[in-house]
């Protein structure tokens, strides 16, 4: 599939991070943001937050769309402040 899951080194009990294990960590961090701004921006539309009790299958892609859709509107007709 070609998945690769980055985790965080944990400080270890009574110890500090080195500077390696900490620039690691800063760097995870920042993509994470990357990622999960625009899921949290997703999920605005609270149709994707409560559970989905549709019986049709594929409705729920078509909600997943839709919403990816209106936050991508979202972004494109906004102001730049």
């Amino acid at each position: 599939m070609g998945v690769t899951i980055r985790q965080p080194k944990k400080k270890p009990r009574k110890r500090s991070l080195s500077t390696i294990e900490k620039m690691h960590n800063q760097n995870i961090s920042s993509v994470r943001v990357e990622i999960e701004h625009p899921i949290g921006g997703i999920k605005r539309c609270q149709i994707l937050v409560q559970p989905f009790r549709h019986w049709v299958g594929h409705y729920i892609d078509d909600v997943m769309e839709t919403a990816c859709g209106l936050h991508n509107f979202r972004l494109i007709s906004s102001p730049v402040a």
